[in-house]
């Protein structure tokens, strides 16, 4: 919670979140009125956002009271005559803080130390950690064929058990029983095509192996070894979240409106963050409830579309994004993992996605085991694809994840860039997300807009929708989208 001091009697109150653009847009323009600007993170206070949404009628965020005087959000704020404003800050000025004031959060002494994560953890080196890394330098790894086609950086089973015997002085049969550990502690993957049978390894077979930190397709945590003991996978994702997430705050402009990609890759935060994404290698998936799975693949999806800017730079056209979307990765828990992957496979419960003609997942994927049996529509108001027309970056904790997905719908379908009412001439006008994916939403036009209508807030605008369905032959018009990136590089 930051105060601009002034002499002023009163203040003015901002519930924001870090990370928000309109936030940060709105609190530079508070700042140059010379009055006492409080500003309350709902992220680090979540206790308060019942009572906010309460006295506003809002789930969005920025909500700007001066003294008691509602105004609005930011855009409120940025359209509100020069007069009326002036009106608000001599309030502030004159008027001491009434008893009926908009709430602060409860002071806490340990507030500053425990209520942020900076991406931050020990590392507990794993028991086999040393012994991977001496077998990576060990000569051992090479170039096998297999047919026509040639596997960089693999070796075969029998030469892992050969230098484990050799090298360690391991018999036989605890060197097969070293390998087998090796690959269910995800340090090595089978190489597919190769013979093997999966998730098994054994001594004569023929199939050949790679370090999961050898993957050749070029993710972005790849090409180090995770040689920590993983942490649980929710708890991993909150941290690489509210990493990148205060990076990318931290580097936002003055109005909020853009990003300086390149600042942000050369401050010593973007090089903890990688860090802390290679533990991601070895993440166990499999035990993640349905809360834990949506929460830890929403975030990792928004961090991985900022890393992915950072490291390539922003797509720009139609084919640009075709191939950001499809080829950007992590290796999570053994896997590739691409943003099409994670949103398509994993939380649309494994549906096909914009221009791909298949199912990301086959029936013998084993990324499979990890995709909700079903599509949650909420997703495609909590993942952020860059643009400028996607909703906006929050965290997502396990606890009471449908509440939270829920409040990101509504704060979506609050702004009229994303949903508009027009009752006289019977129209609604939506997202384009909402015909991307609209089999997600019931697949016609009627079981859309009654499913818009059912996750709206209690508003002026739910009301006019309400009538709109009422009349009848409404008609639905999708918004142009924008796909212009936030950054200044």
């Amino acid at each position: 919670m930051e105060e601009f001091e002034s002499s002023s009697l009163g203040r003015v109150t901002v519930y924001s979140i870090q990370g928000c653009p309109h936030c940060v847009q709105a609190k530079a323009t508070l700042g140059g009125l010379g009055v006492p600007v409080c500003d309350v993170d709902v992220g680090k206070h979540p206790e308060l956002r019942a009572r906010v949404k309460e006295l506003t009628g809002r789930s969005s965020v920025p909500q700007i009271f001066f003294n008691n005087i509602h105004v609005g959000g930011n855009d409120d704020l940025q359209k509100m005559a020069p007069e009326e404003l002036q009106r608000l800050v001599n309030v502030v000025r004159k008027e001491p803080l009434p008893a009926n004031a908009p709430p602060l959060p409860e002071e806490n002494p340990t507030e500053s130390t425990s209520g942020e994560t900076d991406g931050e953890f020990v590392c507990e080196r794993d028991e086999l950690a040393d012994l991977v890394e001496n077998f990576k330098h060990g000569n051992v790894i090479g170039s096998h064929r297999k047919g026509l086609t040639v596997h960089k950086k693999s070796f075969s089973s029998d030469q892992l058990v050969d230098w484990l015997h050799k090298e360690k002085g391991m018999a036989r049969a605890e060197a097969c029983s070293t390998g087998q550990t090796m690959m269910q502690k995800k340090y090595m993957v089978s190489v597919r095509g190769c013979g093997e049978k999966e998730g098994c390894f054994g001594e004569g077979k023929g199939a050949l192996y790679r370090l999961l930190e050898h993957d050749p397709h070029s993710a972005l945590n790849a090409g180090r070894m995770a040689a920590c003991i993983p942490i649980p996978a929710a708890e991993l994702s909150l941290l690489l979240r509210e990493l990148i997430l205060k990076l990318f705050s931290e580097h936002l402009s003055a109005d909020g409106k853009s990003v300086d990609y390149k600042g942000m890759s050369g401050d010593p935060a973007f090089e903890r963050y990688c860090e802390l994404a290679i533990q991601l290698q070895r993440v166990e998936l499999l035990s993640l409830s349905r809360e834990e799975k949506l929460a830890f693949f929403i975030n990792i999806y928004n961090a991985l579309v900022i890393h992915g800017n950072l490291r390539l730079g922003a797509p720009t056209n139609m084919l640009q994004r075709y191939k950001f979307f499809n080829y950007v990765s992590y290796l999570i828990g053994g896997e590739l993992f691409t943003l099409q992957d994670i949103e398509n496979g994993v939380l649309r419960g494994n549906r096909r996605g914009m221009a791909q003609l298949l199912r990301p997942f086959s029936k013998t994927d084993p990324r499979l085991q990890v995709a909700l049996p079903d599509a949650e529509p909420l997703i495609h108001f909590a993942l952020n694809c860059g643009a400028k027309g996607c909703p906006p970056i929050k965290t997502y904790t396990p606890k009471d994840i449908d509440s939270q997905l829920r409040t990101a719908a509504e704060a979506f379908l609050e702004n009229d860039d994303s949903c508009l009412v027009d009752s006289g001439k019977r129209e609604v006008r939506l997202s384009q997300i909402f015909k991307w994916y609209k089999a997600d939403f019931g697949g016609t036009d009627e079981k859309l807009l009654k499913w818009v209508l059912d996750h709206m807030g209690d508003s002026p605008k739910k009301s006019s929708l309400q009538d709109v369905i009422s009349a009848g032959k409404t008609k639905v018009i999708f918004l142009p989208y924008d796909w212009s990136t936030n950054g200044t590089h």
